[in-house]
C-alpha cells in the first residue's frame, strides 16, 4: 500500500532541502495525514522531499528521512547506534545521567531519550510518534540493555491536546520498574532521580557543563540559588567549597529532595539554608535585611507554578535587578534560560536592561549553551534552546 502524500509549498520545500525536519499546517498545499500515519512529503511540483509522520497539532508532519527509505527497525537501529556513539565519546565514567537521543538533533523528531543509571526514559512530544516507540525500545534493549524503559509525554505549549489521554499511555513500557529513587552520578556527585515521574525526574543534565565550569570557582563564596529545584547547583557549590548556600524554591517537595541530595554527597544540609518561597518575594526580603552574596544563580523555568504567569520580557529584567540588589560588588550573576522561543540576543538584552536599572554594569565571564549530549543540529535552529551567561556585576 502506497504512503499518503503531503504536498508542501515552496517555502517548506526550501527548508526541507536543508534537512529542517518540521512541516507546518500552513505550508501544506494538498493532503493531510492522520496522526501517526507515515507520509511521503513532496514539493509543489511533486518532487520527493522526505518521509515523515503526520500529526494534527501545531505541526502537520515531522520528517525522519530525506531519502526514500522506510521507517523500520534497521533505520531505528542506525539512529540509536549513531546517537550512542556520540555519548560514548563525550560522557565521563563518573557520569550516569545524560541525554541519549536528542529528538530532531539526533534524527528522531518529537522523541528524546534520557539515561538515568540502569533505566531509560523516552519523552515524546505527541502521541503521533507512538508508532515509533516499539522500534525505539527494541533498539535500546539491543544496544544498551536497560533494566527498565519508561514513556512520558511533554507536549509543546502550542499543542492544546490533553496529554492524559495520549496513547500509548505513559509509564513503564518495558523491563522492570525502578525502586522509587534511582541514584545517579554527575561528575562524581550523587543525585536521586525518579524515572517513574518522567519527564521531570529531578535533575536537568543540560546544565552539566555549566556546573563543571563553576566547580573550581565556588571556594569561599556565599551562594544564593534561586529556582533551586532539587539543588544540583546547591550541592555542587557546597561540595566544592562554598561557605554557605541558600536555596530558594516555591516547592517544599523539591527542597526536601535538595536536602536529600546534600546527604547523598556526605554534606550536612543543616549547615545551609532552604527557603520555600516565591523567588521575587525572597529576593525582596533578603534585600531588606541587607544580605549579600558572592554568587546568585538565576535559572527560572519557562513556565511558573506560582500565582503569576512568567513572561521573560517582563520578568527577566526584574529578576536581574532584584538579584543585583543582593549581590556583593564584583559578585557573579549566573543566569540561564531554557525558553526555546527566546533568542540569545533577546536574552542578553534582558540581562543588560536589568543591570542598567540596577545602576550596574557587567563583564561576561562565560557564555554557553546546553551540554554536548544535548547537541543542536545546524539545520534545526530551534535545537539551541539554552542560553547561559556568567556575569561579574560592577556597581557604578
Amino acid at each position: 500500500m502506497s504512503q499518503p502524500q503531503l504536498k508542501v509549498n515552496g517555502h517548506s520545500r526550501d527548508w526541507l532541502k536543508r534537512r529542517f525536519p518540521w512541516v507546518y499546517p500552513n505550508e501544506l498545499v494538498k493532503g493531510r495525514g492522520r496522526p501517526g500515519q507515515v507520509v511521503r512529503v513532496v514539493g509543489p511540483n511533486g518532487g520527493f522531499l522526505g518521509v515523515g509522520v503526520a500529526d494534527t497539532g501545531w505541526l502537520a508532519a515531522r520528517v525522519y528521512r530525506f531519502d526514500e527509505g522506510s521507517l523500520d527497525a534497521q533505520w531505528m537501529s542506525r539512529v540509536v547506534e549513531r546517537a550512542l556513539a556520540l555519548r560514548e565519546a563525550l560522557i565521563e565514567e563518573n557520569t550516569t545521567a545524560y541525554r541519549l537521543v536528542n529528538g530532531e538533533n539526533d534524527g528522531l523528531p518529537g522523541i528524546r531519550v534520557d539515561r538515568w543509571g540502569h533505566f531509560v526514559c523516552i519523552v515524546a512530544d505527541t502521541p503521533a510518534v507512538g508508532g515509533l516507540v516499539p522500534l525505539l525500545v527494541a533498539a535500546l534493549e539491543e544496544q544498551l540493555a536497560p533494566r527498565g524503559v519508561y514513556l512520558a509525554y511533554r507536549p509543546d505549549p502550542r499543542d492544546d491536546r490533553d496529554a492524559s489521554r495520549f496513547h500509548p499511555p505513559p509509564g513503564l513500557i518495558s523491563g522492570r520498574a525502578a525502586p522509587g529513587a534511582v541514584r545517579v552520578l554527575e561528575r562524581g556527585l550523587s543525585f536521586d532521580v525518579y524515572p517513574a515521574e518522567a519527564p521531570d525526574v529531578g535533575l536537568y543534565t543540560d546544565m552539566r557543563d555549566l556546573r563543571a565550569w563553576l566547580e573550581p570557582r565556588w571556594g569561599g563564596a556565599r551562594v544564593l540559588n534561586t529556582f533551586a529545584f532539587t539543588g544540583a547547583f546547591s550541592v555542587s557549590a557546597a561540595y566544592n567549597g562554598a561557605s554557605e548556600v541558600v536555596s530558594v524554591d516555591l516547592s517544599g517537595r523539591y527542597l526536601d529532595r535538595a536536602q536529600a541530595n546534600f546527604g547523598a554527597n556526605g554534606l550536612d544540609p543543616s549547615g545551609h539554608t532552604f527557603v520555600e518561597s516565591d523567588v521575587f518575594k525572597a529576593l525582596d526580603r533578603l534585600r531588606r535585611t541587607g544580605e549579600r552574596f558572592d554568587r546568585v544563580i538565576l535559572d527560572p523555568p519557562s513556565f511558573s507554578h506560582s500565582d503569576r504567569v512568567w513572561s521573560a520580557k517582563r520578568d527577566y529584567p526584574r529578576l536581574v535587578r532584584a538579584a543585583c540588589a543582593v549581590l556583593a560588588d564584583g559578585g557573579w550573576l549566573i543566569a540561564a534560560s531554557n525558553q526555546g522561543t527566546l533568542s540569545p540576543s533577546a536574552f542578553r538584552k534582558f540581562i543588560l536592561t536589568g543591570l542598567r536599572k540596577s545602576g550596574c554594569d557587567g563583564q561576561l565571564l562565560y557564555g554557553a549553551t546546553q551540554a554536548g549530549d544535548v547537541p543542536a543540529l545546524l539545520s534545526f535552529p530551534e535545537g539551541q534552546y539554552l542560553k547561559i551567561g556568567v556575569y561579574r556585576v560592577l556597581r557604578s
